[in-house]
């Protein structure tokens, strides 16, 4: 068929292991919710947001009570979270976090990678004055005016809001501690919550040529490919 179909082919087996990569890793936060706060996402917040997350990204739904319902047997394996925190080549701050059934394999792995790449895996904690934790909500904007939004949210945490016209949402930002305000709040004026989660934003960052920049994101991709790691967060400008 001539290699316009090889190519066509290769990217969609990109997407399709990318798709497979993030069923993995929210079906693991899914476990950790069911795990700590129960089944139930009218007492468990976390797991509305997980739930919340899983259809935005088109899962199915059975497969989301097919996780629910695993988590809530006592035969099901046990997920810890861990973050990894270290410096990649030319100083690049890198933070993973993760999801595992096994520590040993996971820090041997995420140390690995550093290694490989002539990074440095640091202490826990390291990186906590260049990354802040901060909570995001994505909304559907569609017959939503976003200033009328950001009156309305002011008084639950809201820090900044954008525009995403791209994917026609509205992105909203708020602190750490003010994450459960927001996720009430946005429930209980029945906004449309495409995904909610805390993130990790960067206060400095470090501004490489596109060679170095290549070769960072190289090492960060093969992070991001180990079903363990949940999310991996960088500082490159």
């Amino acid at each position: 068929m001539g290699r316009a179909f090889e190519k066509r082919k290769h990217v969609m087996f990109a997407r399709y292991d990318k798709m497979a990569k993030a069923f993995t890793r929210i079906g693991r936060e899914i476990s950790m919710a069911v795990k700590n706060s129960g089944p139930d996402p009218g007492g468990n917040p976390r797991l509305r947001a997980a739930m919340q997350t899983a259809k935005g990204l088109n899962m199915p739904k059975d497969r989301i009570e097919a996780a629910i319902k695993r988590a809530s047997e006592k035969s099901d394996e046990i997920f810890e979270e861990h973050v990894y925190e270290g410096y990649g080549p030319y100083g690049v701050a890198v933070l993973l976090e993760t999801a595992t059934n096994n520590t040993n394999r996971t820090v041997a792995n995420v140390r690995s990678y550093f290694t490989r790449a002539e990074g440095v895996l640091n202490k826990t904690g390291s990186l906590d004055f260049i990354f802040t934790r901060k909570g995001m909500f994505k909304l559907n904007a569609a017959g939503l005016d976003p200033e009328e939004v950001e009156l309305d949210l002011i008084d639950s945490g809201l820090e900044e809001l954008f525009i995403d016209a791209e994917e026609n949402q509205i992105i909203i930002y708020t602190a750490f501690q003010d994450y459960s305000l927001m996720q009430k709040a946005l429930e209980e004026k029945n906004l449309p919550i495409v995904s909610s989660e805390l993130e990790r934003v960067g206060n400095t960052f470090v501004e490489l040529t596109e060679e170095q920049e290549t070769e960072v994101m190289e090492m960060i991709e093969k992070m991001e490919q180990d079903d363990d790691v949940q999310k991996v967060y960088h500082n490159i400008k």
